[in-house]
């Protein structure tokens, strides 16, 4: 049996975490969940109850997978008629353990794929998964998110729990779902019920499975925790439950800002290093060994993926509205926009000492998804350091097997070098390192611009 632990953080601060942990198991977990939450009349409902996913993508999907793992009526609703192809064919970015666990779902129907949000009208809980990016400004692109939480409104019924986990600003829960179900007549906490549970996946890090990584659940009332705890309770074997879902909203902002603030800093000791001739990695990992106190992280080309570049800027936007500064979170996001062109000056740098103009240099990424490992583009550095080389004339391609084909943004378009020779490039920047991959190659190259700061292939490396 999976044991599961259930938390409550409401009162008595003074309380040790260990103290608020209640173990429950199978179907006593519902009396533990409410138990915890103050509440004494049994939870109603059996494992067939239908879940219904908005959205896909890569928290939508695992999402998915992990509760048809466990409940027998799982429905994934996505706008996009391409992803749901790609899923169907399983032409998707999982883990293996999670893609046979899609494969066996998608085959015995405990999972159906439908683009008619009509579906979340027969759900009795609903997952909201979409993306929160920002635009060109760092400003909230709010557009998937309130079509989202709008189409849930709209397609509420009594009874139904709606949880929603994608990342945002403090107040979103109750702006976007609670105040329109209000405004339907549906009175939250009674006739529907709303939290808020923020995502926690980490891509292509097969040690954090959802099953072991514990999830914050914050609802409206505590008959809203009680009932998306057990929800979020078949994902993971550790729920804690907040008091509101702004402390929840707020909870996985501060997770990001502060992973945010550390690699800024990681890339400016790396800097620091460089001045003095050390080694970043080295010092890195030897402050590390002391066992409290310090939380170290790599420095690297910039900061890709969805949650670190984007989502601490939906807390300095609303913090601007209200005239609240918060220097060294805007500071940490500045550097860290700041770092591609850091890399690409260095490039120019490197070039210019071999005699070699940048204009006309023929240069090669290698890597170019924003992690190792995962075929994802969003927010990768390597995208602005394209951008940068190609302004200063340099004829940039890049190697990927994962990434198919870039799309800069001008709009134009590149296709990866499937088998590149070094001795064919000036430059060769180094940006991604995916695993089981062979890069020897790169050694032939007469520059080699090692971004990663461990790639020990070329002895001839530079870093940043």
């Amino acid at each position: 049996m999976t044991q599961h632990h259930l938390a409550l953080a409401v009162n008595g601060r003074e309380r040790q975490l260990s103290d608020r942990l209640v173990a429950y198991q199978d179907r006593s977990e519902e009396d533990a969940v409410r138990r915890v939450a103050g509440l004494d009349v049994p939870l109603p409902g059996t494992r067939q109850e239908a879940v219904v996913i908005l959205g896909l993508g890569y928290v939508g999907l695992p999402t998915a997978c992990g509760l048809a793992a466990r409940r027998s009526r799982v429905v994934g609703v996505d706008i996009s008629e391409q992803r749901l192809r790609d899923i169907a064919d399983g032409d998707v970015d999982l883990p293996e353990g999670e893609r046979a666990v899609l494969h066996e779902a998608l085959g015995d129907g405990t999972l159906r794929l439908a683009e008619d949000p009509s579906a979340l009208a027969e759900a009795d809980t609903v997952v909201v998964c979409v993306p929160t990016p920002v635009d060109d400004e760092r400003s909230p692109d709010l557009a998937a998110l309130r079509s989202a939480c709008a189409t849930a409104v709209a397609h509420a019924r009594l009874g139904q729990t709606i949880i929603l986990t994608s990342t945002t600003f403090v107040g979103t829960t109750r702006e976007l779902l609670v105040e329109p179900l209000r405004r339907r007549g549906l009175a939250v906490g009674s006739q529907v019920h709303v939290a808020f549970s923020p995502e926690r996946i980490d891509p292509g890090n097969h040690d954090h499975s959802q099953r072991h990584t514990p999830r914050i659940v914050g609802g409206v009332t505590p008959e809203c925790s009680a009932r998306a705890a057990r929800v979020i309770g078949d994902l993971t074997d550790s729920v804690y439950l907040v008091s509101s879902p702004e402390a929840a909203e707020l909870t996985k902002l501060y997770e990001n800002i502060f992973r945010a603030v550390n690699l800024a800093l990681a890339n400016e000791m790396a800097d620091i290093c460089s001045a003095l001739e050390l080694d970043p990695i080295e010092v890195t990992i030897a402050a590390g060994t002391k066992p409290y106190g310090f939380l170290g992280s790599f420095p690297g080309p910039g900061v890709g993926g969805h949650c670190i570049p984007c989502d601490p800027h939906y807390l300095l936007w609303q913090l601007r509205e209200r005239g609240v500064a918060a220097p060294m979170i805007d500071q940490a996001m500045r550097s860290i926009d700041l770092r591609p062109d850091q890399v690409v000056r260095r490039a120019e740098q490197l070039l210019a000492a071999a005699g070699t103009p940048a204009a006309g240099a023929r240069v090669l990424i290698a890597g170019v998804s924003y992690k190792a490992g995962v075929r994802d583009l969003r927010e990768s550095p390597a995208l602005p350091i394209i951008a940068g080389l190609t302004r200063l004339g340099a004829d940039v391609r890049y190697h990927d097997p994962l990434i198919g084909e870039v799309v800069l943004p001008d709009g134009s378009t590149l296709t990866g070098e499937p088998e590149p020779r070094g001795a064919d490039w000036d430059l060769v920047v180094v940006h991604t390192v995916h695993p089981g991959l062979d890069y020897s190659w790169a050694g032939d190259c007469p520059q080699v611009l090692d971004a990663t700061y461990q790639f020990d292939l070329a002895p001839h490396r530079q870093v940043v």
